[in-house]
This record gives C-alpha cells, sequence and structure tokens, in this order.
C-alpha cells in the first residue's frame, strides 16, 4: 500500500477529470477533458451518456500516463459525479436510449405542478428529503419511459437499467457486473427513503417505474466491484463513490455535526454535516445523506444554486465577454462597483430558497455607461448573493449564526469573488490549499475502504488552508443585498 495511490474520477457537468491522489492527500497527476452541453430546446439540457463514459476513461487513462502509472500503482478508484443526471441503458448492449437528462433540465415542471397538486409535496419531503422538483432523478426516469419508444414496455421486461452518473461509470468500467448507487446520490433522486434506506414503493407506483430498473443502494466507502482488464491493462477495485456536494464536505474534512462548506462549481452548493439524525428545513433547503461509512448514515442540510460559475462560462462562450474565466477577476477589480448592475443567472430556473422553475434570468440597472467590467463584476456578485441567501436560510433553519464558512470548486480560487462573499456574510472564508476537494472527498472514501488511510483522523491531519479571507465591514453592503432582492423579484 505505501507505494500505491488512489485514483478519484470526477465526473462533473461540463468535464470529466481524473486526479490521482498520494497519502498526504497531494496530487500526483491530474487530466481533465470537457464535452458537449447538448439545449435541444429552452430548459432543457442533455449530455450524451457514451461521451460521458469516454471521456471519464480517456482522462483517467492520460492521468495515469503522465504520471509514469500503471494499473497495479492504484489502491482504488473513488467516483464523484454530477447529481439528479439520469441515464437509461439497455441491460445488454449498454447503450443508452436516450441523452442523458441533467440536473439542471426543468422539462419536468408541469409534472411536478401536478403532483404538488395532489398534495403529494409533504409527503415526499418526509420520505426522500428533497421539495418535488424537476431538479431530481424520478420525473426525468418517468419522462425517458413516456416519451423514448418502447421505452416503458421494455424497461417493465427487466430490459432497461437506470442510473445516476455514478452507477453508469460504475456498471460500464466493471463491464456490466456491478449495477449500484451509493446512498447519497440515491438519495438525490426523490425515489429513495433516507430514513429507511430503500426505493419507496409508493413512490415508485404513483410514478409508474419498474423497480427492476434501480440499481442496489449501498455505502459511500466499500467494494463496488472491478475494472475490466481492457481498460487499464489490469483490474482496479472501485471502493467509493458519492454525489460531488457530498464528497467535497467529506474531503474538506467536515465529519462533525455543524462542519460545513460551500462549492463554487458549475452550481453553487451548500452543505452542513447534520450528524446521525436527518434535519427538516422550514426555509426552502433540502434533507439529505451525506454518506454511509460502514453501519453509520449520516446527513446532511443542503442548499442549490443552480447557476454559480456556469455564468463565468455564460460570459465567455455565449456573450463572449472574457476569453478566459481567470479573466473576470481583473475586469471585476477595474471598476469600483457594478455601477447598480445586478445580474440574476435564473438560466433554469431558481434553486434554494426560492425554488421557481419557470424564473428566467435578468440584467438590471444597465445605463449608457454600462461597459463589460461592471457586467462581469455583476456576473461574479451574483455568484456571492445567491450563497449569501443559502447562509442566511440555513441559519435560520438552525436559529444559530454560522460561525466561519470552508470554501472549495474552482471558482474560489477567484481572490475578488471570496472577498466579495466575506464581505457579505459578514464572516470568515476558509479556502484549503487543495480546492479540489470533490474528488479528494471521493478519494479518502475509496481510501478507507482499502485501508490506504485508515481512519478520519489521517484525513483530517491532511486538511491545509491556504488563506482565510475576512470582512472589513463595508457600510453599502445592506443596500447591495436589498438590490439583489429586488433583481430576484424580477425573474418571474
Amino acid at each position: 500500500m505505501r507505494d500505491k495511490y488512489i485514483m478519484a474520477l470526477d465526473q462533473g457537468t461540463t468535464s470529466s477529470r481524473c486526479i490521482i491522489y498520494d497519502r498526504k492527500g497531494r496530487m500526483i497527476s491530474r487530466a481533465q477533458k470537457e464535452f458537449r452541453q447538448i439545449f435541444p430546446r429552452e430548459g432543457w439540457v442533455e449530455h450524451d451518456g457514451e461521451e460521458i463514459f469516454e471521456s471519464q476513461l480517456q482522462v483517467a487513462r492520460e492521468a495515469l500516463a503522465s504520471g509514469g502509472l500503471e494499473a497495479g500503482s492504484i489502491a482504488a478508484i473513488g467516483i464523484t459525479n454530477q447529481r439528479e443526471t439520469t441515464l437509461v441503458w439497455d441491460r445488454k448492449t449498454g447503450k443508452p436510449v436516450y441523452n442523458a437528462i441533467v440536473w439542471q433540465c426543468r422539462r419536468t415542471a408541469e409534472f411536478c405542478d401536478d403532483l404538488k397538486a395532489e398534495g403529494l409535496d409533504d409527503i415526499y419531503r418526509e420520505k426522500t428529503g428533497l421539495l418535488i422538483d424537476p431538479y431530481f432523478s424520478a420525473t426525468k426516469i418517468r419522462w425517458i419511459l413516456d416519451n423514448v419508444p418502447e421505452a416503458r414496455e421494455r424497461a417493465e421486461a427487466g430490459e432497461l437499467l437506470f442510473g445516476t452518473v455514478e452507477t453508469w461509470l460504475i456498471w460500464k468500467l466493471t463491464g456490466g457486473r456491478s449495477h449500484v448507487t451509493d446512498y447519497s446520490n440515491a438519495s438525490r433522486t426523490m425515489l429513495f427513503n433516507i430514513h429507511e434506506l430503500k426505493w419507496d414503493e409508493d413512490i415508485l407506483r404513483r410514478l409508474d417505474i419498474p423497480a427492476c430498473m434501480l440499481p442496489e443502494a449501498v455505502p459511500s466507502s466499500g467494494f463496488m466491484g472491478e475494472t475490466s482488464e481492457e481498460f487499464f491493462g489490469a483490474p482496479i477495485p472501485v471502493c467509493g463513490a458519492a454525489g460531488d456536494q457530498q464528497a467535497a464536505l467529506f474531503g474538506q474534512a467536515c465529519f462533525r455535526e455543524g462542519e460545513m462548506k460551500n462549492t463554487y462549481g458549475t452550481g453553487g452548493f451548500m452543505l452542513m454535516n447534520t450528524g446521525l439524525k436527518p434535519v427538516t428545513s422550514g426555509k426552502g433547503l433540502l434533507t439529505t445523506i451525506a454518506w454511509g461509512l460502514g453501519d453509520e448514515v449520516y446527513y446532511a442540510l443542503e442548499g442549490s444554486v443552480f447557476v454559480s460559475g456556469a455564468v463565468i462560462q455564460w460570459l465567455r462562450d455565449e456573450l463572449g465577454l472574457i476569453g478566459t474565466a481567470a479573466e473576470s477577476e481583473e475586469l471585476a477589480r477595474s471598476v469600483d462597483s457594478t455601477g447598480g448592475v445586478y445580474i440574476v443567472p435564473a438560466f433554469t430556473g431558481l434553486g434554494a430558497p426560492y425554488w421557481d422553475p419557470y424564473a428566467r434570468g435578468v440584467i438590471t440597472g444597465i445605463t449608457r455607461g454600462t461597459g463589460k467590467e461592471h457586467i462581469v463584476r455583476a456576473a461574479l456578485e451574483a455568484m456571492a448573493y445567491q450563497t449569501y441567501d443559502l447562509a442566511k436560510a440555513m441559519e435560520e433553519d438552525l436559529g444559530r449564526e454560522i460561525q466561519s464558512f470552508r470554501v472549495d470548486g474552482g471558482a474560489c480560487a477567484n481572490n475578488f469573488l471570496m472577498e466579495f462573499q466575506a464581505e457579505l456574510l459578514g464572516r470568515e472564508i476558509y479556502r484549503p490549499v487543495c480546492i479540489e476537494t470533490t474528488s479528494l472527498g471521493a478519494a479518502y472514501l475509496a481510501g478507507l475502504a482499502c485501508g490506504y488511510w485508515e481512519s478520519a483522523d489521517d484525513i483530517r491531519n491532511n486538511l491545509q488552508i491556504d488563506r482565510i479571507f475576512t470582512p472589513r465591514g463595508s457600510a453599502e453592503t445592506p443596500a447591495l443585498i436589498e438590490g439583489w432582492h429586488e433583481a430576484v423579484k424580477k425573474t418571474t
């Protein structure tokens, strides 16, 4: 074990990555590849399932090669993934029957309205910890069964399988021998009873989803199968899996009740470890499973923002205002303020605490003097405002102030964003040396299962802080927040 490493497969919304870690949690090698975003209609988002797998396999091989490693150098693989994204494929051929329907996709909003009209929201929330929303996997599965020719008949005959992305990757990597999901991903489907740790028969019956499609739900840390020899030259055990946000919570070593983190990725996600008991929110937050370790299941309270770092991609790819994401900080600092401009990036609706699938993005406060630097700064500030809303909702649920924030995700490397975030929250923000905590969490889960790390203390000792951002106490902050909330009202 001492001469080996852990491979983390990080399958995200816009790219597939592989990072190989050593015992100290240091990166040995890495590779990344972006893949296509498919937008068939307004509010619809899809991925090609085969492209997801091929891109993930490619970067895994590249990471091995660039590190001068081979399969025998890897003690285990951990997988983390974009959550809720839904795939249905043929059990025999392994071919998806339809594109993956991405977590951001809002195509099932009307069906969700029908479920709410039946008075099912409280029942589903009690069982699954989730609100009825197109965000989650359940109604996406139902849409595929209803809209792909013969899909329902084939599913009922046991010919089709469902999985979120980690299930799909494990199934493919093991040559179809393992059809499993971990508890954290299962808890994001709106089909899983988070108290009884099983698929809920009543919900399956109402949504008309055959139970035979569903994977076996297992703890997040444990043996899940071996990769087929064809992929890396020799089998490698898969020993860990968790949804990206739960993996980031684990990677930040938030093992104790009350510890929390915020991730600035394609979306924005704030999670707090609530220990061995689920906490129900009254402020639009979600109750979810953080991870399963052996016989213990840990829960989390979560706030979800649908568009966070993706707004910077929008500035780059659709508007052409920047050439790279890194340029956003320099442009934002080139002006003293946004000049009254606010961007609310509700491209696919609003998540917590608003939960409005019909909201659409707005830019307000534009004048003749507005330049691209004001727009770029407003986009960065929007990421911080949305996080502020989550934090306040969480504080109201808990009945106390949050003392400090741990941050991760690619956008937290932006010092302007972190400084502005600290100002809004009035709290210190802790940024770790390794901001790739999502993949690191997957590595830790796999490493604990195979004995690479012996305990949570081993992992906690790896955590190093890069920088602490301290608020200055600007008198303008309350007025800025008020302006943000006025802008949010204009999205509907």
